[in-house]
């Protein structure tokens, strides 16, 4: 193999003053920034100005950018282990070096097992074209991304009442003059856009009603808390349902003309009054009927929010699903202040971008997790993960021998660690494509260092939205160490596996100008401003025909086909959550606005910041156990056994305890975050394989801990 060549940076070199819009990349979110260099070095990041929404404001996150891009703790050549799995052993590698590494263990893989052998996970979001044409370009159907830990709930729940999944709609937060949330904490795990919507629209007259066993910073700026006993929200929502039904209160003039079943919803829901739901979520009944009606009275500016991280208990896609149908009733869809369905550039009048995969032959192998075959009801467009991992144990439904995880922690996202490192060394290759020393990393056959996001450009991205437009993530100095963009590792990688005519491009502006092929957009209008729109105005679909649901029926589904042929109910009835025994507690997890889920505590600005974690535990238990705030206390679930500090607070329901995400770090070359606080994936012994049976997401709060004092 001839030597590579890196990508030219030379302009990003040059002296002088340069701006430069771009992406951020210190979360999922991907706001749009601005980038101040002077004489090559990054001098000032903020918001892009062009971009009304952001005005110019970044979070703590986006604003410790440069001091990630200026720490010395992260990955700076390829390494190749040299010992055991985990045990910290490498060499460093020349990128020929590692890439020839890399391809010849998937090459094995695939003579052995097909392309199908080969399986790749990443965080999701606009820039996966990329790495879904290079599974795409050997012959793999086998791409994942994180979602099954996030929203897959919330995104199948859309698809059986709308024929799209969650991203369809956008919420207009900004005008809306109720929103309802059921634990998305908008104001800590942030999008600043969002954020900054629903500050401006509190301001301006908005209430909110915030449904979480813990108290958040969103908690304290709503109109209306309820403390809800853990997992029980369904409740909730049935209980919602039936007063709106029961009063009449729903838009019947929407609900007539989009939605069928209503009178099976009726009937479905006669048992489930507010005095029952009294009883499993500890909400009084006369609490339920006035929030029932005070939201009704502000309708269709209303929104309940089908949830962000839904990944939690064995009802929540029922809990999406009613909070869903909750906005139908109150004719909030496509209505100022309400859920507006998301546009793309052709629904301007535009040709949408060019993607690499459109001219790569199609895939026929089936997927691992058997989503299309066994589980027809399941969008196989981003995969669940957690269904990989009994697969790579058992062979079935066939092997897979190689996994590539790009930006993407299981080890840190999924719970139980332990079991998914039994199921990763039946692996023959583990690669890790990343910016930081995750954990997966960590336990990798190689780590291949990608550049920071101001050290590269991505892919052109194609934003869905009442104004969609493209954005663009543009270089905005050179690389400070031997990494590389991922573009450029999957050309690279593409030519050693023979399938690099799909990926015949030397440079990033040579891939844009493919993607820009037909728009009548350039890459010089594109870096403007970092974005092109194409529309001035919101885009609003007429609500008395011109609605576009992606049903069979074309119209909002109470009862869905697709859950009837797999045999599951599209109206199910509440179950409890099973009782706990003296001394356990539910597991709650959560996000500061400080930290962004496992990558970002060993920033040395963040880490400052928010070094460590606690446990948060209710007085009652509290004294109960004997423990006082500030004590060291013994947290216990499955065999595994952690300590952290108590935090003693009635911001917390009694029956659950919480503590950040993130944390536990144990990779000693992250020597700030290094064995700081607890890992919450850690407890959740023997919850790999426990997910929502409708839904899919993995059942993380069902995590079920004893704690004593330490």
């Amino acid at each position: 193999m001839e030597t590579t060549k890196a990508p030219n940076v030379a302009g990003v070199q040059a002296p002088g003053k340069r701006v430069v819009y771009s992406l951020c990349g210190m979360c999922a979110v991907r706001c749009p920034v601005q980038v101040n260099v002077e004489d090559g070095r990054v001098a000032w990041l903020q918001g892009n100005p062009h971009d009304k929404a952001m005005e110019g404001s970044l979070c703590a996150k986006g604003a410790a950018g440069i001091s990630f891009e200026y720490d010395d703790e992260r990955p700076q050549t390829p390494l190749i282990r040299t010992g055991p799995r985990g045990s910290g052993q490498w060499r460093s590698a020349s990128w020929d070096e590692a890439l020839d590494y890399v391809a010849k263990g998937l090459k094995e893989v695939i003579a052995e097992c097909g392309g199908q052998g080969v399986a790749l996970s990443d965080r999701g979001g606009p820039f996966t074209d990329l790495t879904k044409s290079f599974l795409k370009a050997i012959g793999s159907p086998n791409y994942f991304n994180h979602d099954c830990t996030c929203a897959r709930n919330v995104h199948h729940a859309a698809r059986t009442l709308f024929g799209m999944g969650r991203k369809g709609f956008n919420y207009d937060i900004k005008n809306t003059r109720h929103i309802v949330l059921y634990g998305r904490n908008l104001l800590e795990s942030l999008q600043v856009k969002e954020a900054k919507e629903f500050v401006a629209a509190m301001s301006a007259g908005a209430k909110c009603t915030y449904i979480d066993p813990r108290a958040t910073a969103t908690a304290a700026k709503a109109t209306r808390f309820l403390q809800i006993k853990p997992n029980t929200e369904y409740a909730l929502n049935l209980a919602l349902i039936h007063e709106v039904l029961k009063e009449g209160l729903y838009d019947a003039a929407f609900v007539n003309r989009w939605v069928e079943g209503l009178d099976e919803l009726r009937a479905f829901i006669q048992p489930y009054a507010p005095e029952w739901a009294e009883g499993e979520t500890g909400i009084a009944a006369g609490e339920i009927r006035a929030l029932a009606r005070e939201v009704a009275a502000d309708a269709p500016r209303v929104i309940f929010h089908p949830g962000w991280m839904v990944a939690r208990h064995r009802q929540s896609f029922h809990t999406s699903r009613t909070s869903y149908i909750l906005n139908v009733l109150m004719g909030s869809i496509e209505h100022k202040g309400g859920l507006i369905f998301a546009k793309a550039a052709k629904d301007a009048g535009a040709k949408d971008l060019q993607t690499l995969g459109s001219r790569i032959p199609k895939v026929e192998a089936k997927r691992v997790d058997q989503i299309g075959a066994k589980y027809k009801h399941w969008d196989g467009e981003a995969g669940l993960l957690h269904l990989l991992y009994p697969a790579l144990l058992t062979g079935e439904p066939y092997k897979v021998g190689a996994y590539i995880a790009y930006r993407h922690d299981p080890l840190s996202a999924l719970p139980d660690p332990q079991a998914q490192i039994k199921a990763f060394d039946k692996l023959k290759l583990l690669v890790s494509i990343d910016v930081n020393y995750s954990e997966t990393a960590w336990f990798s056959d190689v780590i291949l260092p990608e550049s920071t996001y101001l050290e590269r450009a991505s892919i052109m991205i194609s934003r869905k939205g009442p104004k969609p437009n493209f954005g663009v993530r543009d270089q905005a100095v050179a690389p400070r160490f031997d990494s590389r963009p991922l573009w450029w590792i999957v050309k690279e990688l593409a030519k050693r596996l023979e399938v690099g005519q799909y990926f015949d491009y030397e440079t990033v502006e040579d891939l844009w100008a493919y993607q820009l092929e037909g728009t009548g957009v350039t890459i010089d209008k594109m870096r403007e401003k970092g974005f092109v729109s194409f529309a001035k105005d919101p885009i609003m679909w007429d609500r008395a025909e011109g609605l576009k649901f992606k049903t069979a029926s074309g119209k909002i589904e109470i009862i869905s086909p697709v859950l009837t042929e797999m045999g599951l109910a599209s109206l199910a009835p509440y179950q409890a959550p099973p009782a706990l025994k003296e001394g356990q507690f539910r597991l709650l997890f959560g996000r500061s606005a400080v930290h962004a889920h496992a990558q970002s505590m060993n920033n040395p600005l963040l880490h400052e910041l928010l070094p460590s974690n606690c446990l948060w535990i209710h007085p009652a238990a509290a004294r109960n156990l004997g423990i006082a705030d500030g004590d060291t206390v013994e947290v216990s679930s499955g065999g595994y056994t952690a300590q952290g500090p108590a935090k003693v607070t009635p911001w917390i329901h009694p029956e659950a305890v919480f503590m950040l995400h993130g944390f536990g770090r144990t990779v000693p070359l992250q020597t700030r975050a290094f064995g700081k606080g607890m890992a919450d994936q850690r407890f959740m012994v023997g919850l790999l394989d426990s997910y929502d049976p409708a839904g899919g997401g993995n059942n993380l709060t069902e995590c079920v801990v004893t704690v004593k004092k330490a």
